[in-house]
């Protein structure tokens, strides 16, 4: 279970991170998520930014694409020293693999090789509009727990999925197998564009290894006030180890 709450950098530049985390005490070293927004505009300067500063990495860009070019990209992301990066789980299980071997083989000797974890449904995503768009004939919990099943099968380390989906995502397939979850809410906070949430009590409760949070805490008049209330309530279990 990864304690802190991790939250999503979903800012349009590095001026604007910078000023965001200077609400944050100096010395209190966060777990970050690190976007396509940014990553984008700063590209990996911001990600050794962060690192300098003493902040865990969790590098979302959803890589997507035939697994040559997704081993090559992600032997190159190896090299930043990230924690966790991500994949889309409908790439493929041969694509899954390609990302896994280019971690390990970029990871520079002596360093942990960062976790690689696929996209199930985006968050973002009702079963009315999976099924009408992506043309997936099944239920959403159907889909998530397929792809789940597959990245397992590629040796991924776990999946970005639902809170809601976490605990059926470990019965099919392990305990130790990470179910990351965004879609994370206070109680009180506007749901935004999100579709399936949970407050942070409940995705501890049935199953979350790790939450992002975002907009609650970003856009927040107290964002450090805010982190900690979430810090305490996902905290706040037996199995925290």
């Amino acid at each position: 279970m990864i304690k802190r709450p991790i939250i999503a950098l979903d800012f349009p530049s590095q001026k604007a991170i910078e000023q965001f985390l200077s609400k944050f005490p100096a010395d209190e070293k966060l777990f970050v998520k690190v976007g396509m927004e940014i990553f984008y505009q700063a590209g990996p300067a911001i990600v050794n930014s962060l690192k300098e500063q003493g902040h865990e990495i969790f590098l979302d860009l959803k890589l997507h694409d035939i697994p040559n070019t997704v081993e090559r990209t992600m032997a190159g992301l190896a090299k930043l020293g990230v924690a966790i990066t991500t994949v889309q789980a409908a790439g493929g299980i041969t694509m899954m693999k390609a990302a896994k071997k280019g971690l390990e083989s970029g990871t520079v000797p002596g360093a942990k090789r960062p976790k690689v974890i696929a996209v199930t449904q985006l968050t973002s995503t009702s079963q009315a509009q999976m099924q009408k768009e992506q043309l997936i004939d099944k239920t959403l919990k159907e889909s998530v727990l397929h792809y789940a099943k597959g990245a397992q099968t590629a040796g991924l380390d776990g999946v970005v999925c639902s809170a809601l989906e976490a605990a059926e995502i470990h019965a099919a397939t392990s305990a130790d197998f990470i179910c990351l979850t965004p879609g994370i809410r206070p109680l009180g906070s506007q749901v935004g564009d999100q579709k399936r949430v949970v407050t942070p009590q409940r995705a501890r409760e049935i199953g979350s290894n790790a939450i992002v949070v975002g907009r609650p805490i970003t856009q927040a008049k107290d964002p450090y006030q805010v982190y900690q209330k979430i810090k305490e309530e996902w905290e706040d279990t037996k199995n925290v180890h």
